[in-house]
């Protein structure tokens, strides 16, 4: 070939190359100008004056003429991923967009990137179904976790991909799919991540095929049956997660043979037998089994595996003894076995490298005593033993462990004192000690713990003194001390505790007054002093109080009950104090002239009678101008006899209600009545809701009526004795006051405090819609939870409401929720029978099912309805809407959305800003565990408060990780098992 010829073929060659070059960098460009680069300034390479090879992110050939690799995972980019260009990079093998917030659908280009090798684009924003992909026939590495995806994931197209190392599509809400059979045929595959992606079904047996698998998760879907005694081939396993499905049936045998697992985690199925294969797997750093229906003693080999940190059993039906040498061999981090059967003694070097943190077996029957050990375990932040058989002294270090925040003790033999060492429990919020055999004084050194928030030491043989420090407890909010030996006075200092709600010192040896300085305490709600040795008078104090529990019975207390606790909810809180008079308790002597009698109250008196005499003046006129009036309604209710029953302190005279009950001041309807708005002459606001008494025949009166019925005697309305019994004795910032009650012969009115805001309903569903924000809807939840919580779990008796709605929601000035409207409420017997009808009560929408079953009623009834007001507060929508479906109401709506995640982020009300629908939607699983259909499953009040609290808007953090190669995110798998009603 001649030398012009060989020239010209090189210029040609180079002309080529210099194409393809200058293609290859303008796809580079044209990428960088579909993505934005918010923090790494990762693109400030990427300029056409510089070699595409030098690009930040791109690895080129050997030859610099092509680009192989695009690494731009974790660099903060946003925007659309424009595949029909970087498709065109034809020596393309590695294509890495992972942990980014990419968004938009994924283009059905991306099949014509065959060459790719290694495709990430998980833990991103995209949308839309994932395209089949069969082109892509030399993929080894495929992660679309956590992307977003959903629709029908192709499955098909991984027949292609023989090659597949690594498949990681999970956290994705993808359509419902029995386990997919294309996978268990890729036998290269040593890393399969398929957790939270809607897969039903059963495991296949052939998944023994994958015998090249490293990790395999397949948690969070709908999983059933058995465990395949197949999954034993998978002898290469280091990590088996199968959480949070449906399995039963035995662990498998050949389980034994996975000698590499590490982690293995099967919690939350219904998983039965003993746990003998897991004795084999010497090499575990984490068990966790916890939630099951296991059963049998723990294998004594665990307690010689050399590396396990972390055991989670608790919530099964486990016996027998602990291991001793449990936990001796690594660094230790916590144990949870609560509420199994185990007895035998605690193990005792769980921290003896001192890196344990948790040590939680209650609600077992563990003996002997607590090994002296953990006194020394400066790590530990929770330390839970109680409800065992327990005995012996507490060693004295752990009341003074720096880092612990609880302490619980209660239900053993327990002996001792607590000892000076709380002082240095520096973060300890909770001490439970109750119901042991604990004696001695309490330590001056308590007051030094400053963190506690809750101490309950009851029904010991505690004696001696309270600490005259314990005011310096600030955050202090329960103090139970009843039912020990304390003697001398209660400490002038407890008004200082301004956190303090719940006080309980009866059945003691306490003696001298009555601090006035618990007067004071301003969140004070229950206050029990009953048998002890106190004497003096009550103090005027104690009348600013809120109280829901007051008891100073049995005491040797004299003098004046101060007439704002004269009233009938605190009926039999001073019986036994012989001393006592009082003007308007009937079962107390009258008090004398002399001790009653001062010149305040002389001036008090002469002012009433001036009054009364002018009173007595303006009646006459005040009648002779109401007959002229042409209102029928007015006259009746004038002509009536009215008895007025105060439960409140509050100036009102009958007139000024009765003036007000009129057409034009009416601000509700229901059932029974019209709620009216009245305004007293000091400007007070009042609502007062008008019963009719049900007639002899089954109606109500009719307000226009002015003729009462002859020859019957006109009965009183159910609804109303049910409300003025449940609300008069009640004190809660949540629940609606109730000032008095005034009654007739034919009609009763209730007079309460007026709240500006209306009702819940009101501001969902009409136009004052947008003014709740998402952290007001938060507010209200957990406020309107705290009402029913102490209607179930704090008044003396528990109230079932019967018909919570969001229209009995009350809203005052600053939108904080009341629980109103108790015409349907009965308190249950205190022999713990519930009350039983034959009428459905309640809303439709909101009435639990087990109404079509049963006549008896009790609280989960409440907590079913409390499940839809949150649903109508996370949604804005009302319990029954025609889009629903025929015979649908909110709850089945809400659960059949609830088979994806993008499914249930629809239903969050749009006008919720895009940063609070991931807190949104965890009050919506709430909402669902609150209308479960059986009333069993259905958590209390007292655990809807807790769980509400715990998913407070700040408190939500998304953890996402990465491990070898494959990203996913982990949502806090629960590891501790909390007695939610202890």
């Amino acid at each position: 070939m001649s030398t012009s010829k060989i020239s010209l073929c090189l210029l040609l060659c180079l002309s080529f190359f210099t194409c393809i070059n200058s293609d290859e960098l303008q796809i580079l460009l044209n990428l960088k100008t579909s993505l934005k680069d918010s923090k790494s300034n990762i693109f400030s390479s990427w300029v056409s004056n510089n070699h595409f090879c030098n690009f930040t992110g791109i690895t080129c050939n050997s030859n610099r003429s092509s680009v192989q690799e695009i690494e731009l995972s974790n660099r903060n980019l946003t925007g659309t991923v424009p595949f029909d260009s970087i498709c065109q990079l034809q020596a393309l093998n590695k294509l890495s967009l992972g942990l980014n917030s990419l968004y938009g659908t994924i283009s059905k280009d991306l099949n014509k990137c065959v060459k790719l090798q290694y495709l990430d684009l998980g833990n991103n924003f995209f949308s839309g179904s994932f395209p089949d992909i069969s082109s892509l026939s030399e993929l080894q590495h495929l992660y679309l976790n956590l992307s977003g995806f959903s629709g029908v994931f192709p499955w098909t197209s991984l027949g292609n991909m023989t090659n597949l190392v690594s498949l990681s599509v999970g956290d994705n809400p993808f359509h419902p799919t029995p386990f997919p059979n294309q996978v268990v045929k890729l036998n290269k595959l040593s890393w399969l991540y398929l957790a939270n992606c809607s897969i039903e079904g059963q495991i296949p047996v052939e998944i023994g095929n994958l015998t090249e698998l490293i990790n395999l998760e397949l948690s969070d879907n709908n999983i059933s049956g058995k465990i395949p005694s197949e999954i034993g081939n998978l002898v290469k396993l280091w990590q088996l997660e199968l959480y949070n499905n449906q399995l039963s049936g035995k662990l498998p045998v050949g389980l034994r043979n996975l000698t590499n697992l590490a982690n293995f985690d099967a919690s939350a199925n219904f998983l039965e037998g003993d746990l003998s294969e897991v004795r084999f797997l010497t090499n575990l750093v984490t068990l966790q089994l916890f939630e099951n229906q296991f059963s049998g003693e723990v294998p004594a080999e665990l307690g010689k595996f050399k590396k396990l940190v972390n055991l989670s059993l608790y919530t099964n039906k486990l016996t027998g003894a602990l291991p001793q040498e449990l936990g001796s061999w690594a660094d230790f981090d916590f144990i949870d076995v609560s509420e199994n059967l185990f007895t035998g003694p605690i193990p005792p070097d769980m921290c003896k490298r001192g890196t344990m943190k948790s040590l939680l077996v209650l609600q077992n029957k563990f003996t002997g005593e607590i090994p002296a050990s953990y006194a020394n375990c400066l790590t530990l932040e929770r330390f839970r033993v109680s409800n065992n058989s327990l005995k012996g002294t507490v060693p004295a270090g752990i009341w003074g462990l720096p880092k612990v925040t609880i302490i619980d003790l209660a239900l053993n033999q327990i002996e001792g004192s607590i000892t000076k060492d709380i002082e240095n429990a520096k973060a300890l919020a909770q001490l439970f000690a109750g119901y042991n055999r604990l004696s001695g004084e309490l330590p001056e050194e308590i007051s030094k713990a400053t963190s506690l928030v809750a101490i309950e030491l009851n029904n010991n043989q505690f004696s001696g003194k309270i600490p005259a420090s314990i005011g310096e407890l600030k955050q202090l909010s329960s103090l139970k001390l009843q039912n020990n030996m304390l003697s001398g006075s209660i400490p002038e200092s407890m008004g200082s505790c301004d956190s303090l709600s719940d006080l309980n010192m009866a059945y003691n040896l306490l003696s001298g007054q009555i601090p006035s300085s618990l007067g004071s305490l301003p969140t004070l709600n229950s206050l029990n002093l009953s048998e002890n040795k106190l004497s003096g008078q009550i103090p005027e104090s104690l009348s600013s109080l809120r109280l829901v529990i007051l008891d100073l019975s049995n005491n040797g207390l004299t003098g004046r009950i101060p007439d704002s606790l004269s009233i009938e909810a605190y009926n039999g809180s001073f019986t036994g104090n012989s001393g006592l008079c009082s003007q308007t308790v009937n079962s107390f002597q009258r008090c004398s002239k002399k001790s009653r009698i001062s010149k305040d109250v002389v001036t008090l008196i002469i002012c009433f009678a001036v009054g009364t005499a002018i009173l007595l003046v303006a009646i006459p006129c005040y009648f002779y101008l109401k007959r002229r009036e042409k209102d029928d309604r007015d006259r009746s209710l004038k002509k009536e006899s009215w008895n007025v029953n105060p439960f409140r302190e509050l100036i009102l005279t009958e007139d000024e209600i009765l003036d007000s009950i009129k057409q034009e001041n009416v601000i509700g309807k229901g059932g029974s009545g019209n709620v009216y708005k009245v305004v007293l002459s000091n400007g007070k606001e009042l609502a007062v809701k008008h019963i009719w008494n049900a007639d002899p025949h089954g109606g109500h009166r009719r307000i226009r009526s002015s003729t009462p019925i002859l020859g019957k005697r006109a009965q009183r309305s159910r609804e109303f004795d049910a409300e003025v019994q449940t609300l008069s004795s009640i004190r809660h910032v949540n629940v609606v006051n109730l000032y008095c009650s005034i009654t007739s012969e034919d009609s009763s009115l209730l007079v309460y405090e007026y709240l500006p805001n209306g009702s819940l309903w009101d501001r969902l569903h009409t136009l004052k819609k947008l003014e709740l924000d998402w952290e007001t809807r938060y507010e209200i939840a957990v406020g309107a939870a705290k009402g029913l919580e102490y209607l179930h779990h704090g008044c003396a008796r528990p109230v079932i409401h019967r018909d919570v709605k969001s229209s009995n929601i009350l809203l005052d000035e600053f939108l904080k929720p009341r629980i109103a409207d108790f015409g349907l409420a009965r308190i249950v017997q205190s022999n713990g029978g519930k009350d039983t009808t034959h009428v459905i009560a309640g809303t439709t929408g909101y009435i639990a099912p087990e109404y079509g079953y049963t006549s008896k009623v009790d609280e989960k009834s409440d907590v079913y309805s409390f499940g839809v007001v949150l649903m109508e507060l996370v949604t804005g929508k009302k319990p029954i809407e025609p889009e629903y479906g025929e015979n649908k109401d909110i709850v089945i709506w809400v659960c059949s959305h609830f088979n994806s995640k993008e499914s249930v982020l629809t239903l969050v009300d749009s006008s919720i800003p895009e940063t609070f629908k991931e807190n949104a939607v965890e009050i919506l699983r709430i909402a669902v565990l609150c209308t479960a259909r059986q009333p069993a499953l259905r958590p209390t009040m007292r655990s809807v408060v807790q769980m509400l609290e715990e998913a407070e808007p700040c408190n939500l953090v998304g953890i996402v990780i990465s491990k070898d190669g494959a990203t996913k995110k982990i949502e806090g798998k629960q590891s501790e098992k909390i007695n939610l009603d202890s």
